[in-house]
């Protein structure tokens, strides 16, 4: 959904009349005798782009250059960061490229982006193919190592990140690099209990992954690759899809919600979780997260572990899919966890995500705030959702959030709840539309968002609705992982002071794309082209200021596992910056403003002295502890006492929790129940105290009609 200014601009793309460039498109000429000296490989294969390429790379230039938000130049500047991106792409752990193959890449440093306006992409496979000879050396190379058992008595460590470290000078180098990469991946193994012959076999399978998919790379393959680095440059949104990408997007990752209901994706050798599918089995479970890195994948109860690490991830999905109502086992390293962590085991049971599973959902919890009993509604928004198919068709049975909400809410009114709390914990977004139809059952007539788009056209988006549904206490609970639609109502919420937001800083996204599929701007080459995403508009809150980079800044603020500068769109170096417009007109609901500083101490009281938020601090405290480490030890006495010290803390500091809350105390090596773990949830009880505390304050200036 689009604002008639986003529309038109995207008319303009869809008539530009293209002059397609005579097919006289120079192959590369990959005769470079240092890259032949060094295939060892009789299987390695120089790749080569394609005619059409130099058209499709000319459209991609036309449209970024004249339609992305950002208005970027095509200048050294531009081919600098794009010189280090695509090395990033190859090569982000710094493992196989010398510091001799990147001087001689310097040439390209300042001009790619002569090459890109030429339509020339020959220097993105000139650096593809060297790249491709390194990993093949490496992989030959893995056969010394692991003739014989490590020894893992010295004095040895590895460096856990090397996304900045220095090129290795020489092979020498190369090879101690790759020596202590594969020690510690021995080592793991090792202290997971396999012994040297299956540590051997499990190595080599792995490793022998990397080479497959090395040879499946195809000349598609490098050019996705160059073009999303390109793209990326403009900004984390901004993509290319190539043809066969497009489809398998439709086909394999839409046919994965038959699984686990997760979206993944290959990163630098790992399979990485990138959305978690609301009501799917990982949501439900709350065993996975996004940012965990799948390792492994077993059948049923019974089936062995297959390593996944190396990949590809069409392949990593098609073992995850399986028949619905059967058992799936992931070993996955969580995404606060390093990679010398011990893989956590966890089971899930597959089906088909339901978009009544998506749905809005309500619950009431009970809570006592000074010996004062509350019912708190606390309705869970995992996504903003509308059946565009049963609307159009005029189904009055299709669902929509706006509608679920509104009947939920009167439910709600019915059973007499004192407040209600908004759950957006990990709302992904959604529906724009259907962000502001729902900010307008809590507030009067107003705008809700603005959203600018690339010719600096501002459109107010408003609630034309006067009617609200609910004017009682309430409160808005986000995460780090709530975005795009849900921080357009989380702050339409806060501006107005309808209500109290609360949690951690929102993800940041406040942009819009459209997907352009450039065989329609062509005059010729039908259906050889992809697709290209593109960043169009921007959204900025109802008080001027952008969603975007910033996100949204709880009122009261809880504890966090998340580092901004880590993860979200803060944590982007292309994300596009926060700015800020003129403030529309509008009038606040009530002055919150002048409760929050009460509220705010009241909370910080009660979490000092709830062992749940303590035992969260204490975790949070250790988490930050291992991501300040640079190196892991490669000595197995050290790290066996390491991990001893370190799950001898973790007991005792659960049966101290344990204790405080009057539970039963756990004896060694026994995991609290999977019926415990989900009644646990912090967060909302602390939010539906605050509420209560609302009440309180308030009383007498709110109440529920």
């Amino acid at each position: 959904m689009f604002n008639k200014g986003l529309i038109k601009a995207m008319k303009i793309i869809l008539a530009l009349t293209v002059v397609v460039v005579a097919a006289n498109f120079l192959i590369a000429d990959f005769s470079n005798d240092d890259i032949k000296a060094v295939n060892k490989s009789d299987t390695l294969k120089i790749l080569e782009p394609k005619n059409h390429y130099k058209i499709e790379n000319q459209l991609i230039t036309t449209i970024l250059s004249r339609y992305h938000y950002k208005k970027v130049s095509i200048d050294d500047s531009l081919s600098t960061l794009l010189f280090e991106k695509y090395l990033q792409a190859l090569d982000f752990s710094r493992l196989y490229f010398l510091k001799s193959d990147i001087v001689e890449f310097e040439k390209y440093r300042n001009t790619l982006d002569d090459h890109l306006l030429d339509g020339d992409i020959e220097p993105f496979y000139e650096i593809f193919n060297l790249y491709a000879v390194r990993m093949d050396e490496r992989l030959i190379y893995l056969d010394t190592m692991l003739a014989r058992e490590f020894d893992y008595t010295t004095v040895d460590s590895v460096k856990l990140s090397r996304e900045n470290a220095v090129w290795a000078e020489d092979n020498f180098q190369m090879n101690e690099l790759w020596r202590k990469r594969l020690k510690s991946d021995a080592l793991n193994l090792k202290l997971n209990g396999k012994d040297w012959d299956e540590i051997v076999t499990n190595l080599s399978n792995r490793y022998d992954n990397y080479k497959r998919l090395l040879d499946q790379y195809n000349s598609e393959d490098v050019f996705q690759l160059a073009m999303n680095s390109y793209a990326s440059c403009l900004d984390p949104h901004t993509n290319y899809l190539s043809p066969i990408t497009s489809e398998n997007f439709q086909i394999d990752m839409s046919l994965s919600l038959e699984g686990i209901g997760a979206r993944l994706m290959y990163d630098d050798g790992y399979t990485k979780v990138v959305e978690i599918i609301p009501g799917g089995p990982a949501f439900k479970s709350k065993k996975l997260q996004v940012d965990d890195r799948i390792v492994a994948v077993a059948q049923d109860e019974d089936g062995e572990f297959v390593d996944v690490v190396g990949w590809r991830i069409t392949d990593v999905v098609q073992l995850i899919r399986g028949p619905k109502e059967t058992l799936v086992r992931l070993q996955i390293l969580p995404a606060d966890a390093s990679l010398s962590s011990t893989p956590i085991e966890i089971k899930l049971i597959r089906d088909k995500v339901k978009l009544e599973d998506q749905a809005a959902k309500s619950d009431i919890i009970e809570v006592e705030n000074d010996g004062i009993p509350y019912r708190i509604g606390v309705i869970t928004i995992p996504k903003f959702y509308t059946d565009l198919q049963g609307f159009s068709s005029g189904d009055k049975e299709s669902k929509s959030t706006v509608t679920d909400v509104s009947r939920i809410v009167e439910e709600l009114k019915n059973e007499n709840v004192d407040g209600i709390v908004i759950d957006l914990r990990n709302n992904g977004g959604g529906s724009l539309i259907e962000a502001i139809d729902v900010t307008g059952l809590f507030i009067e007539r107003g705008p809700v968002v603005q959203v600018k788009d690339s010719f600096d056209n501002i459109e107010v988006n408003n609630d034309p609705d006067p009617e609200i549904i609910y004017s009682g206490p309430l409160a808005v609970l986000i995460n780090r992982f709530s975005a795009s639609a849900s921080e357009i109502f989380s702050a339409a919420i806060q501006d107005y002071e309808r209500g109290i937001v609360l949690g951690e800083q929102s993800y940041g996204k406040g942009t819009v794309q459209n997907l352009v599929d450039l065989n329609r701007l062509a005059s010729r080459n039908a259906n050889k082209f992809g697709q290209i995403k593109v960043t169009i508009a921007k959204y900025y809150r109802i008080t001027g200021g952008s969603t975007q980079n910033l996100g949204v800044i709880p009122d009261i603020e809880f504890p966090s596992y998340v580092d901004a500068n880590n993860f979200g769109e803060s944590s982007e170096p292309t994300a596009l910056k926060w700015d800020q417009i003129k403030s529309t007109e509008f009038e606040k609901f009530e002055e919150l403003s002048r409760v929050l500083p009460e509220l705010t101490e009241s909370s910080k009281l009660r979490q000092k002295n709830n062992p749940d938020f303590e035992y969260l601090m204490y975790e949070i405290e250790e988490y930050k502890l291992q991501q300040e480490k640079q190196f892991v030890s490669l000595n197995e006495n050290l790290r066996l006492k390491e991990k001893e010290i370190e799950e001898e803390r973790e007991f005792q500091r659960e049966n101290i929790r344990r204790k405080k809350k009057g539970l039963k105390l756990l004896d060694k090596d026994e995991v609290p129940s999977e019926e415990e773990v989900d009644e646990d949830d912090p967060f909302l009880k602390e939010s539906a105290l605050i509420v209560t505390d609302l009440i309180y304050l308030n009383k007498g200036l709110t109440q529920i009609r």
